[in-house]
């Protein structure tokens, strides 16, 4: 959904709905999330906190989340993805300027994303010809099913806020990558000070 949208199909959030609204709403459960979404988007990992953020835009894209591709679109860039490059992938992969090594993880992270079942062998091993590691393709495989999970979440609830049409964009816009490294512990951290009222 995005702004100006129908209103959002829980009748006790507020339009346009951000997804602090609906976790405010909402709260049981959001602590454990977003431990674990800081561990999968922030911890170390053999893919960059950048791919990683990527990844979830491109999942979010491809679901048509505008809420969830438009906030990690901003990460993505401040862990040093460059926007062009964004635009690229989300437009056309086949020809976007996405380094060799990353496109093999993009594609599986593709096909896992609309057609599970249909991943073969041959999809985990062009991205290990490509020299990752298992560890590798596991965290690309959590950061796919997680934003799944998120794309529902946001899409069945209606939430219709859309950083693009808001004028003062996403909140980690012009930060540095130390000022964002919990940002969603922090996030939950919001939202159950905000649930309490």
């Amino acid at each position: 959904m995005t702004q100006g949208d129908p209103m959002p199909f829980l009748p006790s959030l507020p339009d346009p709905a951000h997804l602090s609204d609906l976790y405010a709403r909402f709260p049981d459960n959001v602590q454990p999330l977003m431990v674990y979404t800081d561990g999968l988007l922030r911890g170390e990992g053999e893919l960059s906190i950048g791919e990683r953020e990527l990844i979830a835009t491109y999942v979010s894209a491809l679901n048509a989340c505008t809420f969830c591709a438009g906030a990690h679109r901003a990460y993505a860039e401040v862990f040093g993805i460059d926007a062009g490059l964004i635009d690229a992938l989300i437009a056309d992969p086949a020809t976007a300027p996405v380094d060799d090594k990353l496109r093999p993880i993009l594609a599986y992270v593709a096909k896992l994303n609309t057609l599970p079942s249909r991943l073969k062998q041959a999809d985990a091993q062009a991205v290990y010809d490509a020299g990752w590691s298992e560890t590798a393709l596991y965290e690309a495989v959590q950061v796919c099913a997680l934003f799944n999970m998120m794309n529902r979440i946001i899409e069945g609830t209606g939430i219709n806020f859309d950083y693009a049409k808001t004028p003062e964009g996403h909140h980690a816009t012009g930060t540095t990558p130390e000022e964002q490294a919990d940002s969603y512990s922090r996030f939950g951290e919001m939202v159950a000070a905000m649930a309490k009222g």
